[in-house]
């Protein structure tokens, strides 16, 4: 079962959540904080009077008002971004450090590897002819949540909020995308964006949960650098390696964090070590 959430003050989240309404035979199925439960197979809409960002806990206020149970959930969003690219993004939620904009202070989210790379696949699909690039970000904010979350987003300014052909993409991707189930990995190195884990997992046989990106761990010390490690080894369920981003670091770096990761018990990886898609 998954759990949509649309925030109504978002019009890129209302947008979502009218696409999805208007390709699926969904049903009433009560209601959540005075707005319609809608449900159609095992997907629940439910829609809040909030931003995302202080949701916290919102999968259980949901499961005590339904009596359902949710095996994921997706928070239906806008993206910002000062660089204003076209952008539509999939992201798992946390804090490495201060939470500054919702969850808790150095407390992740559980990922949901598997969901999240098989719908970065049908977007990059779906989006194919549209003004936005397709990708993932890395591990950042809140709410906080026990059950695993992404947040997919239209981006990256309020110019592209209302893309109504935006919506439709994000819309059918979530209920026409095929979960596919790959070894699991956390990604280590690289920007925001993380456009190297975007690219391998359209060609390699691999799903991303947590990313650790360069501004937390390339000047972070040893201690630090652990932390960072086992806290995304902890939230990303089935993780068994680490792929490390070696080119968007110095060499002497790249070297002690693969150090750092079998010492945590997974295997540092390449590209060469995975499997093509189509093999």
């Amino acid at each position: 079962m998954r759990l949509l959430v649309c925030s109504i003050p978002d019009q890129a989240s209302v947008g979502i959540r009218d696409a999805l309404l208007q390709m699926a035979p969904w049903s009433e199925a009560g209601v959540f904080e005075g707005n319609p439960v809608w449900k159609c197979g095992d997907k629940t809409i439910v829609s809040i009077d909030r931003l995302h960002l202080l949701a916290d806990d919102v999968d259980k206020s949901v499961e005590n008002a339904t009596g359902l149970r949710f095996d994921d959930v997706l928070f239906l969003s806008r993206h910002k971004a000062a660089s204003g690219i076209h952008t539509l993004t999939i992201h798992p939620l946390g804090n490495y450090g201060k939470a500054e904009y919702g969850g808790r202070d150095g407390t992740l989210v559980p990922s949901s590897p598997h969901l999240m790379t098989s719908l970065l696949r049908r977007l990059k699909t779906e989006a194919a002819g549209l003004p936005f690039e397709v990708s993932f970000e890395v591990t950042h904010h809140g709410p906080y949540l026990e059950t695993p979350t992404l947040f997919i987003e239209i981006g990256s300014d309020e110019s592209m909020w209302s893309n109504k052909e935006a919506a439709r993409a994000i819309a059918s991707s979530i209920l026409n995308f095929e979960e596919s189930t790959c070894p699991v990995a956390i990604g280590i190195g690289g920007g925001h964006y993380a456009p190297r884990f975007s690219e391998v997992v359209m060609s390699k046989k691999v799903s991303f949960g947590h990313m650790v990106p360069n501004y937390f761990i390339e000047k972070a010390d040893e201690q630090a650098a652990v932390r960072y490690i086992q806290m995304a080894l902890d939230k990303t369920r089935d993780a068994k390696s680490a792929y490390i981003h070696k080119k968007s670091m110095k060499r002497s770096r790249a070297t002690l964090l693969k150090s750092l990761v079998e010492k945590a018990g997974l295997e540092a990886i390449d590209s060469d070590d995975l499997a093509d898609t189509d093999a």
